[in-house]
């Protein structure tokens, strides 16, 4: 979008409270790109923001994201909301209106050498916003040199990703994309994956799984002197795999028609 219309909107907006980011597990957290060089990172961090729950979008010193940008292509299904909905702010609003986390690739070593330690993960980040009842917002620094000293001693936190020592500095696209997933647990209630909780089958089909396995070892005709201990291995395996009702049925099956079978071509064997 033009820089006028991204102005118009951020006045439209003035009124309003200064994080519209909440999140469906009611934490506030923005996303703010300073001085972004490419209108194509723009778009693939509006489209991060949307895989993971996050609409406000602001920008510092942007390029044109508008619909003939880059932006516009890189966002994906953004470009219907996070994108033409960003707002132009300046660095110092981003630092008066929200609790801040600047993100950054190199850290130094220890507190003597940097502006700012000690610094976070992204995945410890996560769990320290938690308790942060003001509004958030990440802000993510320039494609080359990322954000300043300066900028970064004005913010409240700093985060790094942990990556290789020879070649620590990732795309701005992609280091958004990495900090924006770990925050998924504040900014999203549901994802796309069905419901991970395991219901282990009851003691009775346990059961009834281990006795079928006992007629199994019959069928095949299993060395007697080895029983117990196959038994005992068995039950150990089905201990720490903790089956499901449909997991132990469907084994119970299993070795029920295999000792079905077996016996029918023992059958065979005794008639001819």
């Amino acid at each position: 979008m033009s820089e006028d219309t991204v102005d118009a909107r951020a006045s439209a907006a003035s009124d309003e409270s200064a994080g519209d980011g909440a999140g469906d597990e009611g934490h506030s957290i923005s996303v703010a790109v300073v001085d972004a060089e490419t209108s194509g990172n723009v778009g693939t961090i509006a489209r991060s923001m949307k895989n993971f729950g996050m609409t406000d979008l602001l920008l510092v010193d942007p390029p044109d994201i508008g619909p003939e940008s880059e932006a516009w292509g890189f966002a994906g299904h953004a470009r219907e909301d996070v994108l033409p909905n960003a707002r132009k702010v300046t660095f110092d609003e981003l630092v008066e209106s929200y609790h801040t986390v600047g993100c950054t690739a190199v850290t130094n070593e220890d507190e003597r050498s940097h502006t700012r330690y000690p610094f976070q993960t992204p995945a410890d980040l996560a769990d320290s916003l938690r308790d942060v009842e003001a509004d958030t917002c990440i802000v993510f620094g320039r494609e080359r040199v990322g954000l300043t000293n300066e900028e970064i001693a004005r913010l409240d936190e700093v985060c790094s990703i942990p990556a290789s020592g020879e070649y620590p500095v990732l795309n701005l696209g992609q280091a958004a994309t990495v900090v924006l997933y770990e925050l998924r647990g504040l900014t999203v209630a549901e994802t796309q994956h069905p419901d991970s909780s395991h219901q282990r089958a009851d003691e009775r089909a346990v059961e009834g799984l281990h006795e079928q396995f006992a007629d199994f070892l019959d069928a095949i005709d299993h060395p007697e002197e080895k029983r117990a201990k196959a038994t005992r291995l068995w039950r150990r395996f089905v201990g720490r795999a903790h089956p499901t009702g449909r997991e132990a049925k469907t084994l119970r099956g299993l070795f029920r028609r295999t000792g079905q079978k077996i016996d029918r071509l023992e059958a065979d064997d005794d008639r001819d």
